[in-house]
């Protein structure tokens, strides 16, 4: 199976563990793009919804592309009362839509399942003249070096996954690939901004969040089991609690013409 299919799988439990965004992300995006109740907007991989529904609330008209079958019928379901949502259940590399035709096409964490030659050259020709792109993801992060409980979780990490490269959390430098990459397929006013947040998980409720990762959910099943089973044991002895801390990276571009 295709890691990028993968959250297919168990949409239910996707959408119950998969982090939301924080608030003042989309009010940024909002305030910087300027739509309003009139605009057009295309969200690339909407998954469950986690980046939908403030969008949804501005009664903007949203076409929502999602790969997964099951993901894009759950979504519509889960969205039947609003009227402005269109949910196509495409690939986007492979979508056919009208060009020059959205004010904002907006993607969170999919961007990277899609080749960004297709997918950044594609964005731009379906934005309208001034239109915007907004990418985000979320980087949660379990190893800080001053916390000891963090560092035995990374012990059990490294156990199953193996390397050589040094993990450390997502810093404002590392925004400048992505920026260069907006740059590069002709987007202008290019800016990225950084957005920070908790969770807190007991031992099953973080088991819960590992299985809506698609590298999770693809290892052998006796390695799966055997790596969960000692994550669960270490939070267990930690109070049953584990804190993610996640970064939140948000890129907006302008097609200006």
């Amino acid at each position: 199976m295709e890691l990028k299919l993968s959250f297919n799988e168990d949409v239910i439990n996707y959408d119950r563990w998969r982090p939301n965004y924080v608030e003042a992300l989309f009010n940024d995006v909002i305030d910087h793009t300027s739509i309003n109740n009139t605009s057009k907007l295309l969200e690339i991989g909407v998954g469950t919804g986690q980046a939908t529904l403030p969008f949804l609330k501005l009664h903007c008209q949203i076409d929502g592309i999602e790969l997964g079958n099951r993901l894009a019928e759950y979504t519509k379901l889960k969205f039947k009362t609003y009227s402005n949502l269109n949910i196509i259940n495409a690939d986007f590399e492979f979508y056919s839509g009208e060009a020059n035709s959205y004010d904002l096409i907006y993607s969170a964490t999919a961007f990277n399942w899609i080749n960004e030659e297709i997918g950044l050259i594609k964005a731009f020709n379906l934005l309208k003249d001034n239109g915007w792109i907004a990418l985000f993801w979320n980087h949660p992060f379990v190893s800080r070096k001053d916390d000891s409980f963090h560092q035995e979780i990374q012990k059990v990490y490294a156990k199953y996954w193996p390397t050589n490269k040094q993990i450390v959390e997502f810093k404002k430098d590392d925004c400048k690939v992505i920026t260069n990459k907006l740059l590069l397929y002709g987007f202008s006013n290019v800016i990225s901004k950084l957005y920070y947040q908790k969770r807190t998980f007991n031992s099953d409720d973080y088991i819960s969040l590992l299985n809506t990762y698609s590298d999770h959910r693809c290892l052998a099943l006796p390695i799966k089991n055997r790596f969960e089973n000692e994550i669960r044991s270490v939070i267990k002895e930690n109070n049953d609690q584990i804190i993610v801390y996640d970064t939140i990276d948000l890129y907006l571009g302008q097609k200006k013409q």
